[in-house]
């Protein structure tokens, strides 16, 4: 089975001429060729490609990939290994990142007004301000961030840091509940939903059961979100919405 440089550009996604480019420089040179001379790909040149664009979405220059590709001491194994290892790395960074909008999107960043030293005491590498203007193009001109701004903006360094550890202290016991195999719908889970929807009430701005579960929706439809749930446990994030789904249907009878 061989196929043509557009049929690979449309499986890859990638374009005609970066496979041309590929070629040209001995990454990835087709196996075999047409009667009219037109490039043809095996599976084997397929898999080729697949490693070479893993490598490059993680930023390895091409001269790096086609070092690690063509090493003869090389083990397909080894490959994987490494591909693993630079995954998880990927993930844990992804992890913090996501954390960081948590930080943002539930209004952490309002009015903070700690030194660069305290930030990071507080919030380790990760910044609370990368989102802030996505927070204020979004629910600027709500009560809520208004709210929010007004009350985070005298919170020292160790209201922050109580308030972290609050929350944390709230994932924690969501995520031992989806371990136990309790439903998300059970009345301890729906009564861990209901103190973070009293939390953020108390911390930022008050929030209803409707407000709450628009959150607990966004926390599954934002991937950013979703990364940082999961990476507290797998499955959290949809957990964490259905508990707080059923949490408001239990106060609307």
């Amino acid at each position: 089975m061989s196929y043509s440089v557009g049929q690979v550009a449309g499986f890859a996604q990638v374009t005609v001429r970066t496979l041309h480019h590929y070629d040209d420089i001995g990454l990835l040179v087709p196996g075999g060729r047409s009667h009219a001379g037109h490039r043809r790909y095996s599976d084997a040149d397929l898999d080729r490609l697949q490693q070479i664009l893993f490598y490059r979405e993680l930023g390895f220059p091409l001269e790096e990939v086609a070092a690690l590709l063509d090493d003869p001491d090389a083990d397909p194994r080894e490959h994987l290994r490494r591909q693993h290892e630079l995954l998880t790395a990927r993930i844990e960074k992804l992890r913090r990142m996501a954390a960081a909008v948590e930080h943002a999107m539930e209004a952490r960043t309002m009015g903070i007004d700690l030194t660069p030293e305290e930030r990071f005491e507080v919030f380790g590498d990760s910044d609370p301000e990368q989102y802030a203007d996505e927070v204020r193009e979004r629910w600027g001109n709500t009560e809520a961030y208004r709210q929010s701004q007004r009350r985070t903006a005298s919170y020292t360094k160790e209201d922050w840091q109580r308030l972290n550890a609050r929350q944390d202290d709230i994932h924690r016991r969501m995520a031992a509940l989806l371990d136990s195999g309790a439903p998300a719908g059970s009345e301890a889970a729906m009564d861990v939903a209901e103190e973070h929807r009293r939390f953020i009430g108390d911390s930022y701005y008050d929030c209803g059961h409707e407000m709450h579960t628009c959150l607990g929706e966004m926390y599954v439809a934002d991937e950013r979100f979703t990364a940082m749930y999961d990476g507290i446990r797998p499955g959290l994030a949809v957990y964490m919405r259905d508990a707080i789904v059923a949490n408001a249907a239990r106060h609307a009878s």
